[in-house]
């Protein structure tokens, strides 16, 4: 894949180690900054750069990195890696998932011998450079020096700092359309009620007000699903480059690396504990978008209640900075046998003493378990000597993103989803969680949860699950996915040999791609939802279109969603248990 006549190169590296990396990264960002690519698109191409050039270091590619200018409309920049060898990378790979995702063009070729990836960003701006605009470019990016692989990182530290600035803009700004439309509504309801009781006696007009009140309404609900998507989303592409800055830092920190300085050990350090909190940070938005979606589906099963108090305790003294804080988790007794999802009982409980200990500056926070009554509950309490909450800001402290504005809260590091996440956790898992505080006289938070078997969806026993897409690649992914929690594998791929295969042997579960040739995904499900001997089947729809972009509920065909860029053991997992409570919630037995 040699340049063509309208594309002029700029620049030739080569990459055969990690420093090269760094090198390859630097410079596609500054040509993609003499193109005048906006920030984000610079950002997609470093990212980018970096995600296919730590691949083919890890495969002990040496590679030759052309960057070059389409000046034929549509212009663009033209970035492309070519080794010698027969190993191209595969389409699952990390730095190929990432290309496909944030570049326009994504080609890989494998012939004679050598591999190419070639990779294209559309801009406008190469096509109105002249021959000398373009000479003087190369020259200068010729004689540019290389910064120091610190350097890079502080770049890519600012780079996030930026997005998340701008994610909160965005946010305020959706925050402030959202209130808006609330109060379109409010003044839609009131205007219909005043018109029903005028049209009472002309009856006309009722059927054009009542289309017009349903779509306001409807466009409300859009906005409300948009915001959890946008905050899904958006953590999700944040991921990748946090996860990065935090893997780097402790690369250039780790044994065997280049020795640094005592102040340049601090530096790398900075960076390292930034970017772990910036993880955090998303981490804990992407958690909340999944609960306030729905998607948090409890996996309720037995809790050793004093393992898991040691195993928190040994967790959480780490996190105790002050001597003057004691950290105090009471041994349970007489305790019945707690029936709930553990991993989120920890997540609320961690919440929970994390926040005592951010804002107790001495004393102690302490955590007791007690049965609480003879009505089948258990009262786990968090209690702490710390500063407190005003009142008038106990109820406020469950909204999303607000924090209570004092010195320690100013000093420490936080985002305002905490509390809320915790007290959604907690009704998930069927239960309540109550905040009392004073000023200067601490808090105290009380999590009931009931402890005997509540009504629940149960987790599922598969036996057999069928997987349908016409990608090979795919479905051995998926395959060793499933393996170990799934007796038996079936696949399919095409929706009439799917319907054939149900109809011979009945599978457990389906995972279903809707975008296949010949019958499609979405008349498959249509088919298993109409008829009465298959309706019960729980199915999971397997796609990589954003999930804004599909309307089975709607059109009553119930399933669950699984996204082809977020194939885990997690998500899988979850996924097919929420296939079975979706049928328990849709689909009448």
């Amino acid at each position: 894949m040699s340049a063509g006549p309208d594309e002029h190169e700029l620049l030739r590296l080569t990459s055969a180690g990690e420093p090269d990396v760094f090198t390859v990264r630097q410079r596609g960002r500054e040509i993609a900054r003499a193109v005048d690519m906006d920030g984000q698109d610079q950002t997609r191409v470093a990212v980018v750069l970096s995600d296919v050039g730590r691949d083919l270091v890890r495969r002990s590619h040496e590679a030759t990195v052309t960057f070059a200018l389409r000046t034929e409309p549509p212009g663009a920049l033209v970035i492309e890696f070519a080794w010698l060898g027969d190993d191209p990378l595969t389409t699952l790979s990390a730095g190929l998932v990432t290309a496909q995702r944030l570049m326009d063009e994504v080609r890989v070729l494998n012939e004679a011998g050598r591999s190419t990836i070639r990779l294209v960003k559309h801009c406008v701006t190469p096509a109105r450079l002249t021959a000398v605009d373009i000479a003087r470019l190369k020259a200068e990016l010729n004689v540019h020096g290389v910064a120091s692989p610190l350097d890079e990182l502080r770049a890519q530290n600012q780079e996030l700092l930026d997005t998340l600035e701008k994610l909160e803009a965005k946010r305020a700004e959706l925050a402030r359309l959202n209130a808006e439309l609330e109060e379109t509504n409010r003044g839609v309801v009131a205007l219909y009620k005043e018109l029903s009781e005028e049209l009472e006696e002309t009856n006309r007009g009722v059927v054009a007000l009542y289309a017009e009140l349903n779509e306001k309404s409807t466009e409300l609900r859009t906005v409300s699903e948009a915001k959890t998507r946008f905050w899904s989303n958006i953590s999700h592409e944040l991921r990748a480059p946090v996860n990065a800055v935090v893997g780097l830092a402790q690369m250039l920190n780790a044994p065997g690396s280049d020795p640094l300085t005592i102040e340049q050990r601090k530096q790398v350090e900075l960076i390292g504990a930034s970017g772990a909190t910036l993880l955090g940070l998303v981490n804990e938005l992407l958690d909340t978008a999944k609960a306030q979606s729905g998607r948090l589906v409890p996996q309720l099963a037995p809790v050793d209640l004093t393992a898991m108090l040691l195993q928190l305790r040994g967790t959480m003294r780490s996190t105790v900075t002050s001597p003057e804080v004691s950290l105090v988790i009471d041994e349970p007794s007489a305790v019945p046998v707690l029936r709930t999802d553990e991993t989120m009982l920890l997540r609320i409980l961690r919440n929970l003493l994390s926040n005592g200990l951010k804002f107790t500056e001495r004393g102690e926070v302490r955590l007791t378990v007690e049965p609480d009554g003879d009505d089948g509950w258990i009262r786990f309490t968090v209690a702490d000597t710390g500063i407190g909450i005003p009142a008038e800001e106990t109820d406020r402290v469950f909204e999303e993103f607000h924090q209570v504005r004092n010195e320690l809260q100013v000093r420490g590091h936080g985002t305002g989803l905490g509390l809320p996440y915790a007290r959604r956790l907690s009704e998930i898992l069927g239960g309540t969680l109550v905040l009392r505080s004073e000023l200067g006289a601490g808090t105290t938070v009380v999590l009931r949860l009931p402890h005997r078997d509540q009504e629940h969806v149960p987790s599922p026993a598969i036996g057999t699950v069928l997987v349908v897409d016409d990608d090979p690649a795919f479905q051995k992914r998926i395959a060793h996915l499933l393996t170990d929690f799934v007796e038996r594998i079936v696949h399919a791929t095409d929706g009439r040999a799917a319907l054939d295969t149900i109809a011979a042997d009945r599978p457990d579960v389906v995972l279903l791609d809707l975008q296949m040739p010949g019958m499609s995904g979405r008349h498959v499900l249509t088919v298993l939802r109409q008829k009465p001997t298959l309706h019960d089947i729980p199915v999971v729809v397997v796609t990589s279109a954003a999930p804004g972009g599909l309307d089975l509920s709607s059109a009553g065909l119930s399933a669950a969603l699984l996204l082809k860029s977020d194939l885990t053991d997690e998500s899988v997992r979850l996924a097919i248990t929420e296939a079975f409570a979706v049928l328990a919630r849709t689909v009448p037995t």
